[in-house]
């Protein structure tokens, strides 16, 4: 006789051993089993496109900061000098001059310089350093200096170029670790010289009035203190005959340029010489002076009339006004004077 199995039965015998037969598929215990693993992963039911947004965020945030990053590092190597600007040349002023020829922009070479500026651009960076001392850039746009002034230091040509071309200079700061000390004009001077002289396009006469006048201010920056040639030449980097001439062509430099008339043309050894005739003039004039006797004039009255007779060493000469001297009396006059000099003789 055939027995049949119930349901129940049977579904016990589909079940693993270790599995409950109220988590069976289809039946509500495992639609709990779900929503309780979701409610295990972060605590929260996830959001659809969750992880894409945050991703996203976080993306966002790194490359925020990293920009802050180096625009930071930008406004550094500004100040370093390390990073070029790109300025107005209206706004650079000149603090110290040029340490040229007056007459420089009339120069054959200042006119090459702007042919090739118009044409290929400007090759090599001026020198400038902010007005304000305490000046940093914007940390959001470091590059951006509209409305800032800054002073010249090296490179008044190409800043004279570009100005009359409508240009924008390109610039670097220089360091300002002597802004406000007592060397600070002299430091100024040092870096317009040290630019120049590596070019070797000055002439002897600017060269030795730039290490002149060097010397000068730096004497003044110590006026407690005695600055050697020696010091100096070692210094700035030059000989130390250069010193000395420097500072006697610095201190002569009106009497060159009037006794000259290219005074931009002659090589140190003809300065010498020029400085020798100026030295030597004044000692002549002095000698010269010195020997020269002096003048003597004796007046007498005759009546009327006035008699002058004026002597300067051996000379002698006599004038009397309303008479008439014809040679009967000047040799009359002559006898008189002899008989006086033989009796009395010369002191």
């Amino acid at each position: 006789m055939k027995r049949t199995l119930s349901s129940s039965v049977l579904k016990k015998k589909s079940a693993r051993p270790d599995q409950d037969v109220s988590a069976a598929p289809g039946s509500g215990a495992s639609e709990q089993v779900h929503e309780d693993e979701a409610k295990l992963v972060g605590g929260v039911k996830p959001r659809l496109g969750g992880s894409g947004s945050a991703w996203k965020a976080g993306a966002l945030s790194d490359a925020s900061q990293m920009l802050h990053v180096e625009r930071a590092q930008v406004v550094e190597r500004i100040l370093a000098g390390r990073h070029e600007l790109q300025i107005d040349p209206s706004q650079i002023v000149d603090v110290i001059g040029s340490d040229r020829r007056e007459d420089w922009r009339d120069q054959e070479a200042f006119e090459k310089l702007k042919e090739s500026i118009e044409k290929n651009g400007q090759d090599t960076p001026i020198h400038v350093r902010p007005a304000d001392p305490d000046w940093r850039p914007d940390e959001c746009e470091p590059e951006n200096v509209e409305g800032v002034t800054f002073q010249l230091i090296v490179g008044r040509r190409r800043h004279a170029i570009l100005e009359a071309l409508g240009l924008p200079v390109r610039a670097i700061l220089v360091p300002q670790s002597h802004r406000g000390s007592r060397e600070e004009q002299f430091e100024m001077l040092f870096m317009r010289f040290r630019e120049n002289e590596e070019r070797e396009n000055l002439s002897a006469f600017e060269r030795l009035v730039s290490i002149g006048e060097m010397f000068e201010r730096l004497q003044d920056a110590k006026p407690d203190e005695k600055i050697t040639a020696t010091e100096f030449a070692k210094r700035v980097g030059v000989h130390n005959s250069a010193v000395s001439r420097g500072r006697a062509v610095y201190a002569a430099r009106g009497e060159i340029l009037h006794a000259c008339k290219d005074v931009y043309g002659l090589s140190h050894r003809d300065l010498e010489k020029v400085l020798g005739d100026l030295t030597e003039k004044p000692s002549k004039l002095a000698k010269k002076k010195s020997q020269s006797p002096k003048r003597l004039t004796v007046q007498r009255k005759i009546g009327s009339r006035k008699l002058s007779v004026t002597g300067q060493g051996g000379k002698l000469s006599v004038a009397a006004t309303g008479l008439t001297l014809d040679e009967d009396i000047l040799k009359g006059l002559s006898d008189v004077i002899a008989e006086y000099l033989e009796k009395h003789g010369s002191k």
